[in-house]
């Protein structure tokens, strides 16, 4: 199977899972301001190129990934990265600490959340080099890249490369909020070399004004060739070139935090592909693997050196 280079945030998640206590006695109390609300708070290694990629790494892909990570924190995202099979390609930066998320997560396992892209704003064509597509079948890019300027510099660079080598692009458009920002049709100007895009049912609509998430699906395969939309419990689209072509439905899952789930259903469905599924199996395997995300505390696969150890963390704390 040839290889998926991912190009995307590596960021520490604050998660906080609150109203948790009060959920398990049959009551509902939101959280306060002003005043103390009970948690269960880990942190945990995230960001969502880096999530997918250890998603990939962990359905069978070779996944590498190319990220900047803080001087704070660098070692640990690193070995992480590895201990989840990923192949890192990390510069640190000397200068920035690295990207935190607070993610506030509710009892439906919905989440707010507050975002510092430290480190992962400054990466950029320097971190660039074409030996990263040696072997690699598909660049995929998160679009939290383009949404800082030496990031939509690397971008161009890595996207320009992979054309030129016939390499797959794909690219996830990353956040509703930040399309907005960036502006819809300079991001679809950005990425039009990508051949797929994998947004959610937000991201869609976003894209392209449209609320019925087929007619969406139809727009956006028409101008990227191909396209993937999520639309979270209730499965996943797939269209090109102007044409709904497969739906899957969802696969049943308890919801414990929503973090990182499309992350996860991208690496699924990428592996598949490039595994030479099908579509419709690929977009089966994307839901099962965002099913699996769901179910537990952050954005990537539970991975423990000792049954005894915990997953993924520095440390957890528990304010109750």
């Amino acid at each position: 199977m040839a290889g998926l280079l991912v190009i995307g945030d590596v960021v520490t998640d604050v998660v906080a899972l609150h109203q948790a206590a009060a959920f398990d006695a049959g009551t509902s109390v939101g959280t306060g301001t002003g005043t103390d609300t009970a948690a269960d708070i880990v942190l945990r290694p995230g960001g969502s190129g880096a999530n997918t990629a250890c998603w990939a790494a962990h359905l069978g892909a070779d996944a590498r990934l190319l990220a900047r990570v803080g001087y704070d924190t660098a070692e640990w995202h690193t070995a992480e990265l590895v201990r989840a099979g990923v192949r890192p390609h990390v510069d640190v930066d000397p200068d920035h600490p690295t990207a935190v998320v607070i993610a506030m997560v509710d009892v439906t396992g919905e989440r707010s959340m507050l975002t510092n892209r430290g480190a992962g704003a400054w990466i950029g064509p320097g971190d660039w080099d074409d030996a990263l597509l040696d072997g690699v079948g598909l660049l995929h890019m998160s679009g939290y890249l383009l949404f800082a300027e030496p990031g939509l510099e690397l971008a161009r660079l890595a996207m320009a490369a992979a054309s030129a080598r016939g390499v797959r692009i794909s690219v996830d458009p990353g956040s509703a909020g930040f399309l907005r920002g960036f502006g819809v049709e300079r991001f679809l100007s950005e990425t039009s070399s990508a051949g797929l895009i994998i947004p959610n049912q937000d991201e869609a609509e976003v894209l392209t004004g449209v609320t019925e998430v087929k007619r969406a699906a139809r727009e956006l395969s028409s101008r990227y060739g191909a396209a993937v939309v999520k639309v979270g419990e209730r499965g996943a689209l797939f269209a090109r070139d102007g044409r709904l072509e497969t739906a899957v439905p969802g696969l049943p899952a308890r919801v414990v935090d929503s973090t990182g789930a499309g992350d996860a259903f991208a690496a699924g469905f990428l592996t598949a592909v490039l595994a030479g599924s099908s579509e419709a199996d690929a977009l089966t395997a994307g839901c099962r693997a965002g099913a699996r995300a769901v179910t537990q505390i952050g954005g990537r696969p539970q991975i423990r050196d000792s049954p005894d150890s915990p997953p993924n963390e520095l440390y957890p704390i528990d304010t109750n």
